[in-house]
């Protein structure tokens, strides 16, 4: 770490007490602003029961997955990407594009399946982002995608379930 690198990690601490904090509440609009999926009212116990130990911790408790281990990284069939905790869709195949990062990578989110806030766990900012219905931790968000929109959703895989553009999508938990 250079000295540069401590002075901007050191000013980013300074500056954190006048950082509003950030709320648990998560919303969700399309480019109109229009919210367009209710949140879920599930206690987190019963999302416990429902998920994987690992995809639980991920999901609930806003752990990431260790890179390279998600069999979604390699996943290039048609289909749709859908949340592994309540199955709302959210993203297409069409959108998804190899970011060499480790993780499952998307040009775009289907518009207003996911909701955003500032993380500041790593004393930079971030942009979090969540399933609009459940609440479930999916990854974040980067400005170092592809043209035309630049952004770079990475997302841990155990966050997600793959449905191929043949199959059916899974009802909608509740």
């Amino acid at each position: 770490m250079n000295r540069r690198s401590v002075l901007q990690a050191l000013s980013a601490l300074a500056a954190m007490p006048l950082i509003p904090a950030c709320s648990r509440d998560i919303t969700a609009a399309d480019e109109a602003g229009v919210v367009t999926v209710q949140r879920l009212k599930k206690p987190r116990k019963e999302w416990r029961e429902l998920v994987s130990p690992e995809a639980y911790k991920v999901l609930f408790e806003e752990d990431t997955e260790p890179p390279s281990t998600s069999p979604l990284n390699y996943e290039d069939r048609d289909g749709t990407f859908v949340c592994a905790a309540c199955h709302l869709p959210l993203f297409d195949s069409a959108y998804k594009y190899e970011s060499r990062t480790g993780w499952p990578s998307f040009t775009q989110p289907i518009a207003g399946h996911v909701g955003t806030k500032r993380d500041y766990k790593m004393v930079f900012p971030r942009t979090e982002y969540h399933c609009a219905r459940c609440g479930g931790h999916q990854g974040h968000v980067f400005s170092d995608g592809p043209r035309p929109r630049g952004e770079r959703w990475c997302n841990n895989g155990l966050a997600l379930l793959f449905v191929p553009r043949e199959e059916p999508l899974p009802a909608l938990r509740s």
